[in-house]
Order: C-alpha cells, then sequence, then structure tokens
C-alpha cells in the first residue's frame, strides 16, 4: 500500500524567537509588544565592536526604548540554530546590513503559559562569527 497523506513538516526550532525576530525585521515592530507577558523583563547587550556596549534592560518601558532607537528597514536577523527546551528558546543568529554580514548574536528566552513572552537575553557581538 502507498500512502498518500502528505509528509508532516518538521517543527520549527525555538517557533516563539524566531517569529519575533521576523516581525522585528517588518515595518512595524512595534508588533512585538502585543507578544509580552504583564511580567515581561529583559536585557539587550548590543556591542558595536569600539569596546562600549549598551544594555538595554528592564520591562516594557526598556523594549519600547529599545526599538525606538533602533534602525528600520537597514538590519535583519538571521537565523543560524535554535534549540527549544520545555518553555525556554535559544536562537543563535546573525545581523545583516543589507545583506552583509555584521554581528552575530544569541537570543534566550522564556514562554509563559499563556504564550507570552516573559524573560528575554540577548548579547550581540560584531567581534566574533558563526559561519
Amino acid at each position: 500500500m502507498t500512502d498518500t497523506t502528505a509528509p508532516e513538516a518538521a517543527p520549527v526550532a525555538a517557533p516563539f524567537l524566531t517569529a519575533w525576530f521576523e516581525i522585528l525585521d517588518t515595518d512595524k515592530p512595534e508588533r512585538i509588544l502585543d507578544l509580552i507577558s504583564d511580567d515581561f523583563t529583559l536585557s539587550i547587550l548590543f556591542s558595536t565592536g569600539d569596546g562600549n556596549a549598551t544594555d538595554f534592560a528592564g520591562d516594557r518601558t526598556a523594549l519600547v526604548g529599545y526599538l525606538q532607537q533602533r534602525e528600520r528597514g537597514t538590519r535583519t536577523h538571521h537565523r543560524l540554530s535554535a534549540t527549544t527546551l520545555g518553555q525556554d528558546e535559544l536562537f543563535l543568529g546573525e545581523v545583516r546590513r543589507e545583506g552583509v554580514p555584521e554581528a552575530s548574536f544569541v537570543a534566550a528566552g522564556r514562554v509563559d503559559a499563556g504564550g507570552r513572552l516573559q524573560r528575554l537575553l540577548i548579547g550581540r557581538s560584531s567581534q566574533i562569527r558563526f559561519e
């Protein structure tokens, strides 16, 4: 007997963070604000490679501040590898400026039982590549 059913698609590793970065790269990145929990906290350590780094840390207000200072339409996020462990997602990626690799980043997120992001930790550096 031949099985004519369509094969099941493999689950996406780190589906929440994958969707998060896809939204972040759109013309309306502020839509990610709808995806965070009431007790959301984050730290985004953003290194520019000159020995200086900015830490956007806090709650929703810190995320709004981060979104306001971002360049739109020039940088995109690309997944290199990802995994999900229970309610935690880990995401290794590359930031590209107009298609040219600019930095590597790693993100860890915890998604609560309601499907909203509760914790987010991101580190970004232009000094190392995962090719």
